[in-house]
């Protein structure tokens, strides 16, 4: 067996192979053109063919898809995507290559049985169906995001000549401001880029209706999706880009393990003879998964009283933002419940979902969800 790791940039590789001895037997760097890399990845095969084959090692970044689809191509048997440590002070890209070599060979036997490997952090790849669904959902925060600029940059036009009380309407996302919006007078540039904003406020409007049509269309072929869609105050959007974040629910062998993935477990700096230290939480993992919590929060303390109740308790001894998030965590607990047991989320707390799972002769869940009731 051949094993190869893979130090990925936009225009070269840094490759560094060993053998099953873990002898290093070829040091290069790769040029990305398409001729050199399956030049390249075609000699790796026939040297390997051989020795039983090859596994690569590299780690995860902006632009891993097309090497990803070129070493399936090429009969790669394992592919283990890793995420970055912190920066050495002493790095060069022989030396991260070598050190992913290195790491490849000694945890080879446990990463090509899918065990875990204490300290490194392995990606798992997203399904062809959940990458798009990311992109796509991605691609709506984005256009909304940037039509919240425009319609602040316009406010901002109007407040600059004191003409935000002339406006028919209180806000400005109506269809009278709109047509205010258009005959309003004001000096030439600044008339000249408020045509340009609201030429631009009409195409991301246009661009937000094609989104939202094809993640409604995407999110009714989910049932993940849909499952998640029964959290109060959840859209399409939202139960469709947690559901694409969550991959397979299989993964995940704790309700811990779901909240831990998101970021939101605090971090931990014990050492000698201090007491326990927590911190902040680590915001590993998906940002957006992360804001849609945090969004959800204010739906579901609205609907659900038991959590109400619950988070007063905590924004009482630790301040309203740590029990937000809080909630985001036992959000996450929650998700991680009603897919592993098909539930759709129900209010009331632990003891009305058990009580629901009698009525219907389930058995009752186990683990953190249900000792919530006792950290009331």
């Amino acid at each position: 067996m051949f094993y190869v790791a893979v130090d990925q940039h936009s225009k070269q590789l840094t490759v560094s192979v060993r053998d099953e001895a873990g002898d290093v037997v070829l040091r290069r760097q790769v040029s990305t053109e398409w001729e050199r890399v399956r030049q390249f990845w075609a000699e790796i095969r026939e040297r390997s063919s051989t020795a039983g084959g090859f596994v690569v090692i590299l780690e995860v970044c902006g632009f891993n898809d097309w090497l990803v689809a070129m070493l399936q191509e090429y009969g790669c048997r394992e592919m283990v995507l890793v995420q970055a440590d912190e920066r050495s002070k002493t790095k060069t890209d022989r030396r991260d290559a070598n050190r992913l070599g290195e790491l490849l060979w000694v945890n080879r036997q446990r990463l090509q049985a899918g065990q875990r490997v204490p300290g490194l952090k392995r990606v798992q790849p997203p399904s062809t169906a959940d990458a798009e669904a990311r992109q796509l959902t991605a691609m709506r925060q984005r256009v909304v995001a940037q039509r919240t600029r425009v319609i602040n940059r316009v406010r901002h036009l109007l407040l600059k000549h004191n003409l935000a009380q002339e406006c028919p309407t209180k806000g400005i996302q109506t269809l009278k401001a709109w047509k205010w919006l258009q005959t309003v007078s004001l000096p030439e540039m600044d008339r000249l880029e408020l045509d340009q904003c609201l030429s631009q406020w009409t195409l991301l409007d246009q661009q937000k209706q094609v989104l939202e049509e094809r993640i409604a269309k995407r999110q009714e072929a989910d049932a993940q999706a849909k499952m998640l869609a029964t959290l109060p105050g959840a859209s399409s959007y939202s139960s469709l880009a947690l559901s694409s974040r969550i991959g397979e629910m299989s993964r995940f062998t704790t309700p811990k393990s779901l909240a831990n993935f998101w970021g939101l477990t605090p971090r931990c700096r014990n050492s000698g003879l201090s007491g326990e230290r927590l911190g902040s939480i680590t915001k590993e993992g998906s940002a957006v998964a992360r804001f849609i919590l945090g969004q959800l929060v204010l739906h579901v303390l609205k609907k659900d009283g038991w959590l109400r109740v619950w988070y007063r308790q905590v924004k009482h001894r630790r301040g309203s933002k740590i029990a937000r998030v809080a909630v985001m965590r036992r959000l996450a607990v929650s998700i991680w419940h009603m897919l592993k047991h098909q539930q759709p989320y129900c209010c009331g707390g632990p003891e009305v979902v058990r009580r629901q799972r009698q009525q219907k002769g389930e058995e009752p869940m186990e683990g953190a969800f249900s000792k919530a009731s006792q950290d009331k």
